[in-house]
Parts: structure tokens; C-alpha cells; sequence
């Protein structure tokens, strides 16, 4: 009988490459997405060696598509003239409901499109997990620090104590 497979997180068994660390300050997550990047050849390459930045960008909807804008992936040094521009935009690969679903959360509630993490999945292809996040003010981000800090203080001294 075949062991029954877990689903992984998305990033958790796959490499990551980058992450975007900052949107989890500045934004409240909502819902979490999967999307493939349109890349060309020489870009993947370049994210084989991990050297990809996802902070500065953000992601936005145009003609019906998701866009995902000011992404750095640097240039691959042995492609020589067929290199590729390292901050052009790069479409993202969703199904039609997801799509929709986005663009209706963006201009109906004002929500964010967030690219969190770019990694390797199982098979090999570079996936993006985009956020659809709603942004914090800043006592919200103090409140959340503030509540972080006693939920690791306390784990602290439950540790110490027990």
C-alpha cells in the first residue's frame, strides 16, 4: 500500500531564492497565492545562482494580467549579448479565476498584490508566491512587534520554568 503524500509548503522542498521578508512587516496577509513566471533562458540560469531580489517589487494588473514590476534578477555572465534586461517585467502565470479574483480584491477593497517568495518548486520550476494583503498602519505594525516580543518572552519562561 503507497505511503499517503503530504503537501509541502510552497518553498519548503524546493530551493528559495528570494524572499521578501519586509511585506510581512508592512502588510496583513490575506490569501496566498502560486504563480510561474514568463522567464526567458538566460534568466533562469541567472536565478540558479540565488542572487535574485523580489523587496522593491510589487505586483499590478494590466489588460486582465498580473504584471510583476521592478523585480532584480542580475544578468547571467556567460550569456554575453543575449543577456536579458535585469529589471524588466515579468508576467505571472495564473489560472483565470485566480486572476480575477485578484484584480476584484485590488479595485474593489483597495487590497495589495504582494510577491512574498521566489523558489525552485519540486520539479524544478521557478515559482512566485504572490499575497493578496491588505497594508498596516503604523500602530498596527507596533502592535503586532509588541505581541510578537511577549509570545517569545513567554515561550521563554514556560521553557525556564518547566
Amino acid at each position: 500500500m503507497a505511503k499517503p503524500k503530504n503537501k509541502p509548503r510552497p518553498g519548503d522542498n524546493g530551493k528559495l531564492i528570494a524572499d521578501n521578508r519586509k511585506a510581512r512587516h508592512n502588510y496583513e496577509f490575506i490569501e496566498t497565492f502560486e504563480a510561474g513566471i514568463q522567464l526567458n533562458g538566460t534568466e533562469v540560469k541567472s536565478l540558479r545562482n540565488g542572487k535574485a531580489n523580489i523587496a522593491e517589487s510589487y505586483a499590478t494588473e494590466e489588460k486582465g494580467e498580473i504584471w510583476l514590476i521592478n523585480s532584480y534578477v542580475p544578468e547571467y555572465l556567460q550569456a554575453n549579448q543575449f543577456n536579458h534586461n535585469p529589471r524588466r517585467r515579468r508576467k505571472l502565470l495564473l489560472h483565470k479565476k485566480e486572476v480575477n479574483k485578484l484584480i476584484g480584491a485590488v479595485q474593489r477593497d483597495g487590497m495589495s498584490i504582494v510577491p512574498n517568495r521566489l523558489y525552485f518548486n519540486e520539479r524544478g520550476k521557478v515559482k512566485i508566491q504572490i499575497v493578496l494583503a491588505k497594508g498596516r498602519k503604523a500602530h498596527d505594525k507596533r502592535e503586532v512587534s509588541k505581541k510578537r516580543d511577549w509570545q517569545r518572552e513567554k515561550a521563554r519562561l514556560m521553557r525556564d520554568k518547566g
